[in-house]
């Protein structure tokens, strides 16, 4: 089996690239995603990635961002002239190094050495290459954000960012929702969704700093731990029977819980970091920007490869935008959900007294 060291690496992404486009006719699946500003084609295998493309995104219409074609083909020995994958061969590894040797060349990737999964990214062209062992030999976290680092580095080529957040909204306006697992960010998301407040997703949602801060949805997966799921009732919604993803939760979509359009946009008018508290009602306190950003940034940037510097720039920006909140929950999810519709509408007076805060 090949192996790839640092100095090599640049040449090892290219020949991959290479490899990929010379059998895009020989790829039995084809994909077309259409998102904000992106008309995207997987070209794939048959096989469980390809059956969690179909549900995976939120795919978009009309949106005003000018739209752009891409293309990532996800391979593995067996399709054309596909290779086995390389494994690293240096005896230090560094994602920092690994992104800065890319970057050299004008390319963006991955390496997962659990299973020698490998994701290169051509931003110049817009064309990227996955190459696996087989058709399903792809980390577990795949199948719920397919392509999410193909995403990442394409928006950030753009000045824009996949955040790790949650968003709920009314009438086009909208609160960012951020904050380590176990915080009750996706609860309060799914809390917001069963009592008629709208999302354009958890977990990672697409930030543009162009025109204030905007909000745009692209995956539409959701997940419950089980005790969130039967807190939340979700259980006579969607059956007791599901089985646990890699993570120990449950994984449903959006419109199994919320039937109804998801918003195109959410102009985000705030930012809230969840907590859980110790009342049965929810209350709202403002925080400081420095707080906020650690919230934001620290699961965002540790999980989307490479883009580091840039990444903790546009967090940046992103908190000195918008005033921040800590949000304490309550034990009733109308109650929470209530909280959050009152408090945006209220949302240019609080901003007022509170944007010049800490």
């Amino acid at each position: 089996m090949p192996r790839v060291t640092l100095e090599t690496l640049p040449d090892y992404a290219r020949f991959l690239l290479a490899a990929a486009e010379s059998a895009a006719g020989q790829f039995p699946v084809q994909r077309a995603i259409r998102l904000p500003g992106l008309d995207l084609t997987a070209h794939l295998d048959a096989g469980a990635l390809a059956d969690a493309m179909d549900q995976a995104f939120i795919e978009t219409n009309g949106d005003p961002l000018d739209s752009r074609q891409c293309h990532i083909f996800i391979g593995h020995p067996g399709i054309g002239d596909m290779p086995v994958p390389a494994s690293w061969g240096d005896a230090h590894f560094t994602e920092h190094g690994f992104a800065q040797k890319l970057a050299e060349a004008g390319l963006r990737g991955h390496h997962f050495h659990d299973l020698d999964f490998w994701q290169i990214y051509d931003p110049g062209r817009r064309v990227g290459v996955q190459l696996m062992r087989s058709a399903d030999a792809f980390p577990p976290w795949e199948q719920g954000a397919p392509l999410r680092a193909f995403l990442h580095w394409e928006y950030a080529a753009r000045g824009m960012r996949l955040a790790h957040a949650g968003t709920l909204g009314v009438d086009g306006k909208g609160v960012l929702l951020a904050g380590a697992g176990g915080a009750g960010k996706s609860g309060t998301v799914v809390a917001g969704l069963l009592n008629g407040l709208d999302s354009v997703g958890d977990d990672y949602v697409l930030i543009d700093l162009e025109n204030g801060v905007t909000a745009r949805p692209l995956f539409s997966i959701l997940k419950q731990d089980p005790k969130g799921f039967a807190r939340l009732g979700l259980g006579s919604r969607l059956g007791t029977d599901r089985p646990l993803n890699w993570q120990g939760k449950h994984a449903f979509h959006i419109d199994e819980i919320a039937p109804r359009p998801v918003p195109a946009t959410l102009d985000i008018l705030m930012l809230m970091v969840p907590h859980i508290g110790d009342g049965e009602t929810s209350s709202i306190v403002p925080m400081s920007r420095r707080d906020a950003m650690i919230a934001l940034a620290s699961s965002g940037i540790a999980q989307m490869p490479g883009e580091r510097e840039s990444g903790f720039r546009f967090f940046s920006d992103l908190t000195r935008l918008l005033p921040c909140y800590r949000l304490f929950l309550g034990t009733r999810p109308e109650e929470i959900a209530g909280t959050i519709a009152d408090f945006l509408a209220r949302a240019p007076d609080e901003a007022e007294r509170d944007h010049a805060g800490p």
